[in-house]
């Protein structure tokens, strides 16, 4: 065995091509894949930022696969543990798993296969590190690596921190010679430093992929009857397709998958409040069945290797600009073209202001929320490419890519400057005047010149700067509102979202601040898939017309198969192998092997039964 650091010899590399396109079905490593697995079969220490989709899983389970002894890999992943081994078996790889939702006979099985070297890969939730009999168990075989995935559940300031991970970097002291791999899809600088500084990964090898997913088209529209503009993104643009809903409350998750049930999309809900039989059989579906939508809280989706997730769509504002990068990840892991819509609004700033008010906590805890909040409204406020302020996050430049919505439908920014003062004026009157404080809705009314209940009642109409703002209509003054929100220039306080000013607004009262304000634009942009809903657009994208028909049929047969063996579609062949068999279908086994994603075992396993549906599709 090479020491850690060495560069492989030529047989370990050969050996690790060799696993590629045998047990995966692939011909060539994607962009610094063969450079990571590389540094871990020679035995190196590495820590692998990589996006979703991106490959990472190879990164780990090749080198398992090459060096001698079992590949132990740490994951949060407890629900998704067997589809994950059921997907390894299925391409003939000896895979088992560790946790707390097995009995006593099953892990009993698994532990002796991993002791007589029975296994080329185990899965331990990372609470299993602190059972002795686990460690002993460890002790007992032959690890040929360490993997520790999700390695941001490290990070105290990342999006899903899981204070198990903090044991893990005792497994050097214990196994100096057996290297280690931590791998996430979703880190800033800080984040990135503070895994590499808790796991004690100081000196491993760093390796940074581009965190662009140039197939995710992203959007952020104004907010507007949102349940009504996610079913039209749905009827108009991916019907029939599989997709993630995130809301941020368990009764808006509950409230929007019965809208959508009742306007004929098939959807379930998943979050923390279902049984646990509820929420397994509500994943399990979404695993295992095609064109199924899952609404759910952010407990939803981490480590979900369904590859053909269509869109994912947020009707909450996502709290930091890590989680929403995350959780559009689990769309279009295939590389096919695939949408990350959210719908924004006002009430969204002023909710998220108020939890981190109220959040428990330092004051230092509030502020970090704070900024990851700040960062999240730049995103959504951006005139620029929603992807160049993305990518910029996590520390990465970039150029205009040409496909998300400010890059379709740019629009423009305005001097809102005199439009702030007259709303700053307001507040400041209601406090000097009336010794009183409202929410944005009330400030609007008086700002309109409109004589509500609620203004004849407390004598708004009476103030000098009733009906000041009538150059704007309501849509456009809750814009404003938000931008400033946004902007630090308003802040909101109490249990009612009342507005009041901060130490900026006297800058922009005094006209020594110049206020910038988005114009949204003034119809959505279109996309490569509207008005093509019918053919299927984004999946079936770059496929001849004349092969459309093929590739539903596989996709049939595909569904079938995985029904009566009990596993996710995707386990048996994902949408991008049975697109190229469609676009060129092989007439013997030999031609079939040479598909990219059929390796040798599913070759076997499945090739006769598809060469027949392709005859039957023929005939």
């Amino acid at each position: 065995m090479s020491s850690p650091g060495d560069a492989p010899a030529d047989h370990e590399t050969d050996d690790a091509l060799r696993v590629l396109g045998k047990v995966f079905g692939y011909d060539s490593f994607r962009g610094e894949q063969r450079e990571i697995i590389d540094h871990v079969v020679g035995g190196g220490d590495a820590l692998v930022l990589m996006p979703t989709g991106g490959g990472k899983s190879l990164c780990y389970q090749i080198p398992a696969l090459v060096r001698p002894g079992v590949g132990v890999v740490v994951s949060p992943l407890i629900a998704l543990m067997q589809d994950q081994v059921d997907a390894l078996r299925a391409l003939g790889v000896r895979a088992g798993f560790l946790n707390s939702t097995q009995g006593l006979d099953e892990r009993r099985l698994v532990e002796a296969e991993f002791a007589a070297g029975e296994l080329d890969l185990l899965y331990l939730a990372p609470e299993r590190l602190r059972v002795e009999s686990t460690l002993h168990l460890l002790r007992r075989g032959t690890i040929s690596l360490f993997a520790i995935d999700e390695a941001h559940c490290v990070a105290q300031w990342g999006h899903d921190f899981r204070p198990d991970y903090l044991q893990l970097s005792t497994l050097h002291e214990q196994w100096p010679d057996v290297p280690r791999i931590a791998l996430t899809a979703t880190a800033t600088r800080a984040t990135h430093a503070e895994i590499a500084g808790r796991l004690n990964l100081g000196d491993a090898r760093h390796f940074v992929a581009s965190f662009d997913r140039p197939n995710i088209q992203y959007r952020i529209a104004p907010k507007n009857e949102p349940k009504r503009q996610l079913l039209e993104l749905i009827r108009g643009e991916h019907p029939g397709d599989a997709g993630i809903v995130y809301c941020l409350s368990r009764a808006s998750v509950e409230k929007t998958a019965a809208f959508l049930v009742e306007n004929g999309i098939d959807a379930v809900p998943y979050h923390a409040g279902l049984d646990a039989g509820t929420r397994a059989r509500n994943q399990s579906r979404f695993l295992r069945e095609d064109g199924l939508v899952v609404v759910a809280t952010i407990a939803f989706g981490m480590g979900i290797d369904k590859p053909d997730v269509r869109f994912v769509a947020h009707l909450d504002l996502p709290k930091s600009v890590e989680g929403y990068y995350q959780e559009t990840g689990r769309a279009g892991r295939d590389g096919l073209p695939s949408t990350a819509w959210l719908a924004y609004g006002l009430q969204d700033v002023v909710q998220q202001r108020k939890m981190i008010d109220g959040s428990e906590g330092d004051a230092e805890h509030r502020r970090r929320l704070a900024a990851h909040l700040d960062a999240m409204l730049a995103l959504c406020e951006t005139v620029e490419c929603r992807r160049v302020r993305l990518l910029a996050y996590f520390g990465q430049e970039s150029a205009a890519c040409g496909n998300c919505d400010t890059c379709l439908s740019p629009p423009t920014s305005w001097d809102g400057t005199i439009a702030a003062q007259k709303l700053l004026s307001t507040i400041v009157r209601l406090k000097r005047e009336r010794n009183q404080k409202f929410g944005a809705g009330q400030i609007i009314d008086i700002l309109l010149g409109r004589k509500t209940a609620k203004v004849i009642q407390f004598d708004h109409d009476a103030l000098s700067v009733f009906g000041i703002g009538t150059e704007l209509n309501e849509s456009q003054w809750r814009g404003v509102v938000r931008q400033m929100l946004a902007q630090g220039l308003l802040a909101v306080e109490g249990d009612y979202g009342t507005l009041v000013l901060t130490d900026t607004s006297a800058d922009v009262l005094g006209g020594r601040r110049e206020v910038l304000l988005r114009s949204e634009p003034e119809r959505p942009a279109r996309t490569a898939g509207s008005g093509r809903s019918a053919k299927r657009a984004a999946v079936v994208a770059d496929l001849p017309e004349e092969a459309l028909p093929l590739f539903e049929r596989l996709r049939a047969w595909r569904a079938a198969t995985a029904k009566e063996q009990g596993v996710p579609a995707y386990v048996i062949f994902h949408d991008a192998t049975l697109r190229e068999i469609a676009a060129a279908p092989p007439a013997t086994l030999a031609e079939l092997g040479g598909v990219s994603g059929v390796g040798e075992n599913k070759l076997a396993k499945y090739g006769e039964a598809l060469l027949a549906a392709l005859a039957e599709a023929d005939a």
